[in-house]
């Protein structure tokens, strides 16, 4: 299960507007300002070639913060009063009224054939459905001024990789498509495909264990594909791997260490990612340390290798902070976690060692880099702690309290 996240941009959202009679020009750190530009014209009732939206640099996001809104507040304001409005939101504005990753459930079962290997599978998920074609988000400020603006919802593609990218002999996959979400929703960074990896290859990792295989060894066998059986393999290479079935056969008190792992072929066209990870668990506070991760990745032809390398780390680092720390909590009225406190990140102190391995093909078209490495994260971390503890996390965030209570 995931719930709904906040984009946490570390910089709250900010705009200018100036809006005169005769025209306008709107400063925005939007990702979509070339589509909001017929949003503002509209909602002050200017001719599109009226009005300029300037893109500036802004604290980042993968799908949509709060720039849209702060954008659509300062155009509002800006023609009430007649002069130059610059809307700031603060840190409380950004956490509670951000638009949040969509929510997600799923749940699957198996049968495994008398050799160990998949025989029927069958995924059922529940995902809020996107709106289809709709023009762009409904914003804050239109809504509460009572402005004419598209009622839906954008989730991004979240119905995607619910499959096992391995071999079996029959595979059943059903969305059941929900309304509006409880809190309003935005595509966040690999939309639906990290929980959707999480829990395929959370899975996948308990068939293996239920055949009393090693988890790399169940994998591979039946990766039908060469370039993600070699992501697998380089994964394992990288981090060590020590074939033997999960969990591991020490138990006691104390720290638990383990190995885990996941891949993903993203939204089943695209890049190949392998991750493996190693963990220590305290078995008395709960409390998860990531201590390493090996990651091999194949977008096909690297344009950039340099950029490419920042995107994964990014990739890993960003869902790490989610799925260890992230949560959005809210009340019948508003969303309560608004502060760092409330709503903490990744720190420092917590970043694990990072070894990555970019596989080049330069004969190959270039697939992309930026969010598949994303995806087989949350996975990885869940099989690494079942190795050490032998508790299946199954929702996130993983929480010292959630595994503390597992364990006891």
């Amino acid at each position: 299960m995931a719930d709904p996240v906040a984009h946490g941009s570390i910089g709250p959202s900010c705009a200018v507007a100036d809006v005169r009679p005769d025209g306008g020009t709107v400063w925005t750190a939007s990702q979509a300002s070339h589509r909001f530009l017929n949003v503002f014209a509209a909602l002050v009732e200017l001719p599109r070639d009226k009005l300029r939206v300037v893109y500036l640099d802004g604290a980042g996001c993968y799908g949509m913060n709060g720039h849209d809104d702060a954008a659509a507040d300062a155009v509002l304001l800006s023609k009430a009063v007649g002069r130059p409005v610059r809307v700031q939101w603060s840190r409380q504005d950004e956490l509670g009224w951000d638009p949040k990753g969509p929510p997600q459930l799923l749940d699957m079962k198996a049968t495994l054939t008398p050799e160990g290997r998949i025989d029927a599978w069958e995924t059922d998920m529940w995902v809020p459905r996107a709106t289809a074609n709709l023009e762009w988000i409904p914003l804050l400020s239109p809504l509460a001024a009572g402005l004419r603006q598209p009622v839906g919802q954008s989730v991004g593609l979240v119905s995607q990789n619910g499959d096992p990218p391995y071999g079996a002999n029959a595979v059943k996959v059903t969305a059941h498509w929900l309304g509006p979400a409880p809190l309003r929703p935005s595509n966040i960074r690999a939309p639906g495909k990290v929980a959707n990896c999480f829990a395929v290859e959370s899975f996948v990792d308990e068939l293996a264990a239920k055949a009393r295989m090693d988890p790399l060894a169940f994998r591979l066998r039946d990766t039908a594909n060469p370039r993600g059986a070699e992501v697998i393999r380089r994964a394992g290479r990288m981090i060590g791997w020590q074939a033997r079935p999960s969990p591991a056969a020490t138990r006691g008190g104390g720290i638990a260490r383990g190995r885990g792992m996941a891949y993903i072929h993203y939204k089943n066209n695209e890049t190949y990612v392998a991750i493996a990870m190693e963990v220590e668990v305290d078995r008395k506070s709960g409390k998860i340390a990531v201590r390493r991760v090996c990651c091999a990745h194949d977008c096909g032809l690297m344009i950039n290798p340099d950029a490419v390398r920042a995107q994964v780390e990014g990739s890993i680092l960003q869902t790490l902070s989610r799925t260890l720390h992230e949560e959005t909590t809210f009340d019948r009225s508003r969303v309560t976690s608004v502060d760092w406190v409330s709503y903490p990140l990744l720190n420092f102190t917590e970043v694990p060692r990072l070894e990555i391995e970019l596989i080049d093909r330069r004969e190959e078209p270039p697939l992309g880099a930026g969010e598949a490495a994303s995806s087989p994260v949350p996975a990885a971390l869940a099989n690494a702690v079942f190795d050490a503890t032998g508790v299946r996390l199954r929702s996130v965030p993983f929480t010292s309290a959630k595994l503390k209570a597992l364990l006891a």
